[in-house]
């Protein structure tokens, strides 16, 4: 089993807790974002992957109605029950949790019947943009479903995670995050079509893989900063369906060409703001038929070119973020790198030859380190399996 330390540990501290082990336990990977920036919201497309690394949620059911829940990490426990089920201003991290029991109930967890108690315990690093708290949602949604005998495709599943963000964690996230953790699959790039929820995967093959560069920078987006950004493509789309002759719901109606043309009777903010996905969309879609073709060191060019448009457009990356991409660039064994996730800190995605990343691990730490004092973690990523039942 992968993680199987973890899962021991999750388990162990179960048992010792409740003196029983636990009756259900399901894992989520994380993921990193390949291609396709911002996207999900404005019904584009995207490249992620499921990493390597994940979460564990444990439960068993309760004799009432009372509900417990442990991050085993900091052995802190929320308790509740199924009529007080509601975001916490205190140990926040227990709404990830709770959003997510209360959405698999449509908003009415009393009729769960009876309570349980969980634990949850993961690897994923914090603050990496590797969408831990995504993991944390969907290992919960499987546990807590496989546990009430509640059936949802994963789709449906994808979300109540993403409900369960915007409700309780307070984050206005797309359905990238989750969706990648559900449909993961190994040694593949997961292919999402954000207008009919659709995902196929598609192989990378055996020579490359991924490097996560995690930088110091800070990542936080409920400060508002993702918030704006999503507000400036939606106003954005409204600008272009008044003036182009045809039906515009989101960006992803609108072509580049269509912006050269016509982004002159937008603000000058909203306009870079736009550029960004619609040149996102159209770069996933090259990025597939390069794929089919096996031109991975072109594949990697166009993962160059977002982390530009984000550096220059979306004004989403940071100074350390810049630092490890150009570094990267010049690096042989380096065919790509681009930031991974909503970007303002947290980690970039390199796409990388692995027999090669001891050395490309040193000469980015070294850049880095020379320039900000402390060192990024480096670290190699696998495509694998989406999130299951164990």
């Amino acid at each position: 089993m992968q993680n199987q330390e973890v899962y021991d540990e999750l388990v162990g501290k179960f048992e010792k807790m409740y003196g029983a082990k636990p009756q259900i336990v399901a894992y989520a990977p994380g993921r990193i974002e390949v291609l396709g920036n911002h996207t999900d919201y404005n019904e584009g497309y995207v490249f992620s992957a499921a990493i390597d690394k994940g979460t564990f949620f444990a439960v068993s059911p309760s004799d009432d109605e009372n509900c417990e829940l442990t991050a085993a990490d900091l052995m802190e426990t929320a308790k509740f029950t199924l009529s007080t089920v509601a975001p916490a201003k205190e140990m926040t991290w227990q709404n990830y949790v709770t959003g997510t029991f209360n959405w698999l109930f449509d908003g009415e967890p009393a009729k769960a019947g009876k309570g349980w108690k969980g634990m949850f315990l993961g690897n994923i690093p914090l603050g990496a943009g590797l969408s831990s708290s995504a993991a944390l949602e969907m290992c919960t949604v499987l546990a807590l479903s496989k546990l009430y005998g509640v059936e949802k495709d994963k789709t449906t599943m994808a979300k109540i995670g993403q409900k369960a963000e915007h409700t309780f964690a307070g984050c206005p996230c797309g359905l990238l995050d989750q969706a990648s953790s559900m449909y993961g699959k190994a040694g593949s790039l997961v292919k999402s079509d954000f207008r009919y929820n659709t995902f196929e995967t598609v192989e990378m093959g055996p020579k490359v893989a991924f490097m996560m560069v995690k930088s110091n920078a800070k990542h936080a987006l409920v400060d508002g900063a993702y918030a704006s950004r999503r507000k400036a493509c939606e106003d954005a789309a409204k600008y272009f369906s008044g003036v182009l002759r045809k039906k515009v719901a989101h960006l992803r109606d609108v072509t580049m060409a269509e912006w050269v043309l016509y982004h002159g009777g937008l603000d000058d903010t909203t306009a870079r703001r736009a550029v960004h996905p619609i040149g996102e969309d159209e770069r996933v879609l090259q990025g597939a038929a390069l794929l089919e073709k096996g031109e991975l060191e072109a594949f990697g060019a166009l993962m160059y070119d977002s982390h530009e448009s984000s550096r220059n457009w979306f004004e989403n990356s940071c100074e350390e973020l810049d630092t490890i991409v150009d570094t990267a660039k010049a690096i042989p064994e380096v065919y790509g790198a681009r930031l991974s996730g909503g970007g303002f800190g947290g980690s970039c995605c390199l796409l990388v030859n692995p027999e090669a990343a001891d050395k490309i691990s040193t000469i980015i730490t070294k850049e880095y380190k020379a320039k900000y004092g402390d060192e990024p973690t480096c670290s190699l990523i696998k495509p694998s399996e989406g999130a299951h039942i164990i």
